[in-house]
């Protein structure tokens, strides 16, 4: 699972999920699933062309890896937004925020650990 830290102007781009239900209302960094045979980097291309029509380089990795239930983890990284201008097309509401909101907008659990290691690239420190 890979989740992208998009930071544009000290500011970082949020999804508000849709599904499911637990989760619904929640923000997080938008990504996904690698598909079999796909990198990590590869998988971010195609997660935020999907959900965000965009398209972004780069991936320098982001904070810990979070264990998730089934035995994978999931990692972020940080991209550069190439092209484009992002769109919810697979969530309720994107978000520009920056640090200070940051610790203020309703996180799902698993992007929460990330959070002062976003703040340091937000600052420009990362």
């Amino acid at each position: 699972m890979v989740a992208a830290a998009i930071i544009v102007d000290g500011r970082l781009l949020l999804a508000q999920r849709t599904r499911p239900p637990e989760l619904a209302g929640l923000w997080e960094l938008p990504g996904g699933k690698a598909e079999a045979g796909e990198t990590a980097e590869d998988a971010l291309r195609r997660e935020l062309r999907e959900e965000l029509g965009i398209e972004v380089s780069g991936g320098d990795r982001i904070g810990d890896d979070v264990p998730l239930p089934d035995g994978r983890v999931l990692r972020a990284y940080r991209v550069e937004l190439v092209s484009g201008t992002p769109v919810a097309l697979d969530h309720a509401e994107l978000r520009w925020v920056d640090g200070r909101e940051l610790g203020e907008i309703d996180l799902v659990g698993n992007d929460r650990g990330w959070v002062p290691d976003l703040r340091l690239h937000l600052n420009g420190w990362g």
